[in-house]
């Protein structure tokens, strides 16, 4: 097994996430199978308890982990399906030697972060190198590992220490060190400063650790005396210096590593002679498409985490895939739930007015997961506007259950229709806590991971999105569910629940028939969506929001697409989409982040 270790020096956000990520799609293009584990020093056991605000979104996998958002980033990047010991935390390393200090295990011994929580984490990394993750027998051949945080962080200290012993362990031959860092440019001199980086890698070597490539965050491409200077004072040879300039799009960034041969300086390292050079000619023709669109597709996102994108970025993420496979520009207006209601329309009327601008000149309208009572008045209220308007809705976990609680009270005339979650004693309760769910531990305790949905009406819109599939697979992570006694209700009245749970009591899907795109979901599809092939559900919002649903739906949730090179015909069947000149989409909105456009409510 070979390992590639990516590190982060002077400051936090530089995307070693993103790094990590590209890095295993070069070395996939080059023939090689790769795995990825992510390790966040935090004494959390897992994401699952910790704010949107605080680290982003909990992303979930299949087996229920909920973990740190970048094992997303690997997912999607690498098209892999990973397990929750491939998040390693501090909590976790900790737990498990506790566990066995109390069984005995350690016949009688001191117990010390050195060597017994160094030993617990080499052995966890080389425990979860072998597990396949891309549906094939045997290990991987290469596993990219990337440690969370900033280098001189008090909590990183015993996984750098593990490292640097593990780097030992399996030999030179068998390690590579990536550490990427900030070069940055003072607008006073106009120079860029290389001394961060030094203090930085002086720092790692002085752990124990000597980094075999940098990989240079920087606001454009290091001039080649400021690589001769880094090469001099970092004792690394300018051929392995990488600059990762500021890019439109993070799927720019595995070409950039190509573009500077990164992938032979990481093979060299590792003693992979002989690996053909990186294919990855799909991957540029989507990323040149992506550059190219121009015909804009305006989602507005109503949630209550809008001042963080993080909070939603399998979301958007999702959003991107199924906008680029239909050949249009996104752009994601931002809409804070709470603007959207009386209250803030006394309280601050320019906001309350703006909100429902935004809202009305949307295409699509999708609400997404989340927790609480603020701003659950505000996501009623647009699934409201996207229902009786005719506008394209998908409302995800909270946003199918906002969309039932609205269709109670506008249709089936029960004012008090609410969640117990947000009021206990309301005379109609259209969702309920689960029964088999639990009010006082929080962690691990909701109904998480992959669940089979089945859907009972083949003639329904997410049936053909999903190709006709009698059933599907999807990720799941909520405490509340539809209230099975009153299905019967809403069904008669015109809300369909098409999508079920093997029991047939769990509501999993609903529609709302003689609508152009209303579908609600109690699982998260955005977890499961791949640049190459993007969530149906998704697919569906941004093509009915594009006037593109027929043909999707009259091909079984397929785009007829072939993504070709810029210099050739790009043709998928539907309505033409307008490309941008020169690549250049730029003036089609007021602020992008990772190849979407916003409002700048939430792009930072």
């Amino acid at each position: 097994m070979k390992y590639v270790l990516v590190t982060g020096g002077v400051v936090s956000g530089l995307g070693k996430g993103v790094t990590a990520s590209s890095i295993g799609v070069l070395l996939k293009a080059c023939g090689l199978r790769v795995t990825s584990i992510k390790i966040d020093p935090y004494l959390n056991t897992d994401a699952g308890t910790m704010s949107p605000f605080e680290h982003g979104e909990v992303y979930v996998l299949d087996d229920g982990g909920e973990v740190d958002l970048d094992l997303g980033n690997y997912e999607r990047f690498l098209d892999i399906t990973l397990t929750r010991d491939n998040n390693i935390t501090t909590g976790k390393i900790y737990k498990s030697v506790l566990d066995k200090e109390r069984r005995g295990d350690y016949l009688g011994k001191t117990v010390q972060v050195v060597p017994h929580i160094t030993d617990a984490i080499q052995e966890w990394i080389e425990r979860v190198a072998v597990i396949p993750v891309d549906g094939k027998e045997g290990s991987a051949d290469v596993c990219v590992i990337e440690l969370g945080g900033t280098i001189g962080d008090i909590e990183s200290m015993p996984f750098i220490e593990a490292l640097g012993q593990f780097s030992y362990r399996v030999d030179s031959g068998n390690f590579c060190l990536i550490h990427v860092s900030l070069v940055p440019v003072l607008n006073v001199v106009g120079e860029q400063k290389t001394k961060p980086t030094q203090h930085s890698v002086r720092g790692l070597r002085g752990l124990g650790l000597t980094p075999d490539i940098l990989a240079c965050r920087s606001t454009k491409a290091l001039d080649e005396n400021v690589k001769g200077k880094l090469s001099q004072f970092c004792h690394v040879p300018a051929g392995n210096i990488i600059t990762l300039y500021d890019v439109p799009n993070i799927w720019h960034i595995p070409l950039l590593l190509r573009d500077q041969k990164a992938h032979e300086a990481i093979l060299k390292r590792l003693n992979l002679h002989g690996k053909s050079e990186p294919d990855l000619e799909e991957w540029t023709a989507r990323t040149e498409l992506s550059a190219m669109l121009c015909n804009p597709v305006k989602i507005a996102m109503v949630g209550k985490y809008t001042g963080l994108s993080d909070a939603y970025l399998s979301v958007l993420k999702a959003l991107l895939h199924a906008a680029v496979a239909c050949h249009r520009k996104l752009v994601v207006e931002w809409v804070a739930a709470g603007d959207l209601e009386d209250t803030t329309a006394q309280e601050s009327p320019d906001a309350h007015k703006s909100a429902w601008e935004i809202l009305k000149s949307a295409d699509g309208v999708l609400v997404p997961g989340g927790f609480g009572d603020r701003g659950v008045q505000g996501k009623i209220l647009a699934a409201k506007y996207a229902r009786e308007n005719q506008v394209p809705y998908l409302g995800i976990c909270l946003g199918m259950q906002i969309a039932v609680i609205e269709y109670a009270r506008s249709v089936l005339g029960m004012e008090d229709a609410n969640s117990t979650e947000f009021d206990a004693h309301t005379s109609s309760p259209c969702v309920i806590f689960m029964p088999e769910g639990s009010k006082t531990q929080m962690g691990g305790t909701m109904r998480l991971g992959s669940r089979k949905t089945y859907f009972n009406n083949k003639d329904c819109k997410a049936a053909k999105l999903y190709g006709n599939e009698s059933s599907v697979d999807e990720r799941h992570r909520h405490r509340y569910e539809v209230n099975p006694e009153m299905i019967e209700q809403f069904e008669k009245s015109g809300l369909s629940f098409v999508g079920k749970d093997e029991t047939g009591c769990r509501m999993e899907v609903i529609e709302i028939r003689n609508h152009p795109y209303f579908v609600g979901v109690q699982f998260h599809p955005e977890f499961k969506s791949r640049p190459g092939k993007p969530s149906p559900l998704f697919l569906g919002l941004i093509a009915a929001s594009s006037g593109q649903l027929d043909p999707v739906l009259q091909n079984c949730g397929h785009v007829s697409s072939k993504i070709t090179s810029k210099k050739q015909e790009m043709s998928i069947g539907l309505p033409a989409a307008k490309h941008c000149p020169n690549g250049n989409a730029a003036k089609y909105s007021n602020g992008s982040a990772n190849g979407v456009y916003s409002n700048g409510n939430g792009i930072h």
